[in-house]
């Protein structure tokens, strides 16, 4: 061990009681010696415990149906959520603004950001009316067991298998993290089924035996784990392990416009293979929180002057890492059209 881990190791057993996941980054959680002894499984029994708890007292953010929808799949889905006249105002919206944009570049795809904060907002009516509409809200809140405020964008993912780059890695079945966590799309226009849809494995959100054996298995060597994504905490799951682990077929969300999806996405899930050269255009959510928490409220993030203004601080975030270190997972593409080409 280096000598920066042994003054770090104070820090390090922090982590512990955190949404902390990286095997390779945090020598505690990637210890093969300490999951011998179970470490990750606790950590994943009790942050499924947790989230349990504090879902129980959400239970009014949703009728009984979505919750039960939930409890079996690990997902929500809702077709033709809204009136056709407002998806279409919604829809000239994304369209014919010009937005501040951000490009993640992964293999073949690129994952455009566009933060949806207040200011953006204000002059979008139909846009903000959805962003806080209780469909979009409750169903984050509820999947991701917090009350709290959410990360929200524009997202746009322009995909093309006919280039020579590796790859989309998140055409890889994984889970997200060790616990229980919400994101949602809102897809705007038709989603064909060769154009990669979002696709979940039913009832992987669930610790069955089956998958906390799995989960053991992996935390004794995902720190040395040739996958990066894998041993920083974001499991990859094999196509041939889906019998051992005893779960459905995936489902395919190929769907029309207007459609919610709230998936929990400690459950395994991927972005299906492109066929050909496509472009989604959605609105996006995310929530997490620290899943050791007792409350489901109290998130610092909802407080008046920061509400609805985290996707903005993330991506001032990697503005800075990027004038510091050159380079970002995220790179700032411009005030764009949503669908313009990346330069990425």
């Amino acid at each position: 061990m280096r000598a920066a881990d042994v003054l770090k190791m104070p820090l390090y057993a922090a982590e512990l009681a955190t949404g902390a996941k990286s095997f390779r980054d945090n020598p505690l959680i990637g210890s093969r010696r300490l999951n011998e002894a179970g470490l990750h499984a606790k950590r994943i029994k009790l942050a499924e415990s947790m989230a349990d708890s504090r879902r129980r007292r959400l239970e009014h953010l949703l009728p009984e149906a979505d919750r039960a929808a939930y409890a079996k799949d690990g997902f929500i889905a809702t077709r033709n959520l809204l009136p056709e006249d407002e998806l279409a105002a919604l829809r000239k919206e994304v369209e014919t603004t010009r937005f501040d944009a951000w490009d993640m570049r992964q293999g073949n795809a690129v994952t455009r950001f566009v933060p949806l904060p207040p200011s953006v907002l204000a002059d979008l009516p139909h846009l903000k009316a959805f962003v806080w509409s209780k469909p979009f809200q409750n169903g984050l809140r509820y999947v991701g067991s917090t009350n709290g405020d959410p990360l929200v964008y524009l997202h746009i993912v322009m995909t093309n298998p006919d280039t020579k780059r590796k790859a989309d890695p998140q055409t890889a079945f994984h889970s997200d993290t060790f616990h229980q966590t919400a994101k949602s799309w809102f897809f705007l226009y038709d989603i064909d089924d060769a154009e990669g849809p979002f696709t979940y494995i039913p009832g992987s959100h669930r610790l069955t035996p089956e998958r906390l054996e799995w989960e053991r298995e992996q935390s004794l060597s995902a720190c040395g784990d040739k996958n990066t994504l894998h041993a920083r905490g974001s499991f990859r799951l094999a196509p041939e392990e889906l019998g051992r682990l005893k779960y459905p077929e995936p489902v395919r969300f190929a769907v029309p416009g207007n459609t919610l999806v709230v998936a929990d996405t400690h459950g395994f899930h991927a972005r299906a293979a492109s066929k050909r050269p496509s472009v989604r255009v959605g609105i996006y959510g995310s929530l997490r929180r620290n899943p050791f928490l007792p409350w489901a409220g109290l998130d610092p993030f909802d407080l008046p002057g920061i509400r609805g203004r985290q996707a903005r601080f993330y991506m001032a975030q990697k503005d800075l890492q990027f004038r510091l270190k050159g380079k970002a997972s995220h790179r700032y593409a411009g005030k764009i059209l949503v669908t313009e080409p990346s330069k990425f």
